[in-house]
């Protein structure tokens, strides 16, 4: 809202190119592999917090990924 009460006039989203959705849903999955190792590593070193915290954290940051890659 802007000082007189009106909404700013809305700007059509355009799409982002392709390439760059790629790119960031690599970086995505790249992510997700180290939160899962996290995961690994605290399980196996008998920390189950952690390692439950790394697998939640691996899973939402391959969901944005595939999100990204599919929305734009």
């Amino acid at each position: 809202m802007t000082v007189d009460g009106q909404r700013p006039p809305e700007v059509p989203r355009e799409r982002r190119p392709l390439i760059e959705r790629i790119g960031l849903a690599a970086i995505a999955a790249v992510l997700a592999m180290l939160f899962g190792g996290v995961a690994v590593a605290s399980w196996i070193g008998g920390e189950p917090f952690l390692a439950v915290m790394g697998g939640i954290g691996s899973a939402m940051t391959l969901w944005v990924g595939l999100l990204t890659l599919l929305r734009g």
